[in-house]
């Protein structure tokens, strides 16, 4: 069933009900379908999620894991191509204080699960832009961020989760398994994790420095400077 009033939009000079399969979450179907309203062009481009008001919303077994793997089904996505076409209908909400997560279509929310964050940086290099100098950032899926005000680098804390455990064993493991992850706003509320060789390359790029007992990462983006101040281990 969908929803009359969001049948009869149009995407692209299409009726999206007249081209929606009977199972989106199906990979190859949701995949078909997503081309077929956001266009097939080989440029990668965003569609415009914000004006879509889907009424319908099913579960689809799909995970983000804390590491950037996709995995649909117990199995990895291994196709990098649908990952990053996926990736382009990321969709974040945020209700009563909880997190969800979403593939959103012109009809149709498919909630996923995400373990930390959805998005992961696995690049960064330095653009020359009117005489100054930016951080860049780029993501698995192809976006691309600069170090700025709107889009500045935060440390926090990630503890993985574990049901299994009975709660003696996950106060243990917490103490070992908690982990200072660097993270950056990306687009639409959409955060990315900095990758671990990323970090260390910023460490490089940047000037680390002592104060009082804590050390200091000092990057400079943009003509400005941004502070991190690093966990002491």
């Amino acid at each position: 069933m969908t929803d009359s009033n969001n049948t009869n939009r149009k995407v692209n000079g299409t009726d999206p009900a007249k081209t929606l399969p009977s199972d989106l979450k199906d990979m190859e179907a949701l995949s078909q379908y997503l081309k077929s309203t956001t266009g097939n062009s080989q440029k990668r481009s965003l569609p415009p999620l914000e004006d879509w008001q889907p009424e319908q919303t099913v579960d689809m077994d799909l995970v983000i894991k804390a590491n950037g793997e996709w995995w649909h089904e117990g199995r990895p996505l291994t196709r990098q191509s649908l990952v990053d076409l996926f990736a382009t209908v990321l969709w974040r909400e945020e209700r009563n204080n909880e997190i969800e997560y979403f593939l959103k279509t012109p009809v149709q929310k498919l909630r996923i699960s995400v373990e930390d964050v959805p998005l992961l940086i696995n690049d960064v290099g330095i653009v020359e832009e009117k005489g100054d100098s930016w951080l860049e950032f780029t993501t698995t899926t192809g976006d691309v961020v600069r170090l700025d005000a709107a889009h500045p680098i935060t440390l926090r804390t990630y503890l993985p989760k574990n049901d299994a455990q009975d709660s003696d064993e996950q106060d243990k493991d917490a103490v070992e398994q908690e982990q200072i992850r660097p993270y950056m706003p990306v687009r639409n509320g959409l955060t990315a994790l900095i990758g671990r060789n990323t970090f260390y390359h910023l460490t490089e790029i940047g000037k680390l420095t002592e104060e009082n007992g804590s050390t200091i990462l000092t990057l400079r983006s943009g003509g400005q400077d941004y502070q991190l101040f690093m966990p002491n281990h």
